[in-house]
């Protein structure tokens, strides 16, 4: 029974976490570029509205994604299955890890974005705002590819 809810637990975080990949991938396969060819008035307004829209929808996917890893942890380890664990397990601290660089570094720029964008205010840097926020794209797309390779391994093994 538990290896059968830690299954279910296992696929929700991985479709949960899949919407984050797919977001922070489209962003650093092509939002990142597009962004350049703007000037910086079009660029914060784009990304800011982006933010504002995705600040609102993608909290469901990520606190899903958390939660059915963390799950999926304690299911495996409970049913004794620690290689699964192991694997939910580094998809946790990934996860986490992921949470730091976004609340540290995006969520601050996002909120700046957000606000330039509802009241037509440009930042003078906006370019380093944005250039600052896609800096750490390939940290967060890489940290959504362990947490899901992590939870597919646990998917596997329970």
């Amino acid at each position: 029974m538990l290896t059968t809810i830690g299954q279910i637990a296992a696929a929700v975080a991985i479709l949960a976490n899949a919407v984050v990949y797919g977001t922070d991938a489209c962003a650093a396969l092509i939002m990142r570029s597009s962004y350049r060819k703007l000037d910086d008035a079009a660029l914060t307004t784009v990304a800011g509205w982006g933010h504002y829209y995705g600040d609102r929808r993608m909290p469901p996917f990520g606190i899903g994604g958390v939660v059915g890893t963390l799950a999926t942890l304690v299911l495996a380890a409970a049913a004794g299955h620690a290689g699964a664990a192991i694997g939910a397990g580094i998809a946790l601290v990934a996860l986490l890890s992921w949470l730091a660089f976004y609340a540290r570094v995006a969520k601050p720029i996002n909120t700046a974005q957000k606000e330039a964008a509802r009241t037509g205010i440009i930042p003078p840097n906006a370019r380093a705002l944005q250039d600052k926020w896609d800096s750490i794209l390939g940290f967060r797309v890489g940290l959504q590819a362990v947490a899901l390779a992590g939870l597919c391994a646990a998917l596997a093994l329970l």
